[in-house]
């Protein structure tokens, strides 16, 4: 009577974390609404958790005393509903296409089939022991998706794409829900949920790795725009400066040498410009050659072809 107790207040409080779970993307899509695109949001992780809380709510059904798998997995279905539905409102048309058809064949051909297998070829315990390795397979996913963002978090050093919240209230959903497994003894809710357990606490021990240094990183960062930003100023000064006062001795020149045309360069400089022009041309016997004719022209000797 004391255990029967225990599993149902464990399982109150799985339901409540279940749905804090199933109402975190509310804020995501109150941004959807207000701008009426689901921008590059992906819709297949609502269509598969629709798909996934609609076998679990079945598997409760069909499980005795498991109303509070019901309850919590009713809920999944309701919120994740109307999620994909505001994918197929605000969703660009071809994402749209994309999202009826996987709705069509997940949540309607195979959740359809599920059922109706289980409920006219299958009979006994046949069905229960049917849809919960289906429920737990799909569970065991769903703790497996964030393995990318693990991926990237080690590669780049930076939690940035691991949001800690969200990888804590899984963990947490996983650990109450694997407490409630042992207490009513259930393998297929208690197999998915250790393997979530696991899962979330090596992105919680990434997170509490990570963290410092996407600090450190994005500081660095900080500093280094600023010290690019500092030196291209210092260079903008000296140039607007050197600008400056070529302008005045542009001046200066054309009011002494006003009426009359402006004096052509000295022949060094006018050579040693031709020299850079040609020099670009030639090969490396060339260039010395050429270097030795011009050389000669600046010190007033004649060149004799």
């Amino acid at each position: 009577m004391a255990a029967a107790s225990l599993s149902f207040t464990i399982g109150i409080i799985g339901n409540i974390i279940s749905i804090l779970v199933f109402s975190s993307p509310i804020k995501t899509f109150l941004q959807v609404v207000k701008k009426k695109s689901t921008e590059n949001y992906e819709s297949i992780p609502y269509i598969t958790t629709l798909l996934s809380t609609s076998l679990w709510t079945f598997y409760g059904l069909l499980k005795p005393g498991g109303l509070l798998i019901s309850t919590v997995n009713g809920a999944g279905v309701v919120f994740q509903s109307i999620y994909v539905t505001l994918f197929l409102i605000y969703a660009p048309n071809h994402l749209k296409v994309k999202t009826a058809k996987l709705v069509g064949i997940l949540n309607v051909g195979f959740l359809g089939l599920v059922i109706a297998v289980t409920l006219l070829a299958l009979h006994g315990s046949v069905r229960l022991t049917f849809v919960g390795v289906l429920c737990a397979g799909l569970t065991v996913g769903m703790y497996a998706s964030p393995l990318s963002a693990m991926r990237s978090v080690i590669k780049t050093k930076s939690v940035e794409y691991m949001p800690f919240f969200l990888s804590f209230f899984l963990f947490l959903n996983a650990g109450i829900w694997s407490a409630y497994a042992v207490l009513v003894q259930d393998f297929f809710i208690g197999v998915p949920n250790a393997a979530g357990v696991l899962l979330g606490s090596a992105q919680l021990i990434l997170y509490a790795v990570y963290k410092n240094k996407s600090n450190i990183i994005s500081t660095k960062s900080t500093e280094k725009m600023e010290e690019e930003g500092s030196a291209h100023l210092v260079k903008g000064i000296i140039q607007m400066q050197a600008f400056h006062e070529d302008d005045q001795e542009a001046l200066k020149n054309r009011s002494l040498n006003k009426g009359t045309s402006l004096p052509k360069p000295p022949v060094n400089r006018q050579y040693s410009f031709q020299r850079l022009l040609k020099t670009s041309s030639l090969n490396p016997y060339e260039v010395h050659s050429n270097w030795a004719h011009v050389d000669d022209l600046e010190n007033g000797e004649k060149i004799h072809p």
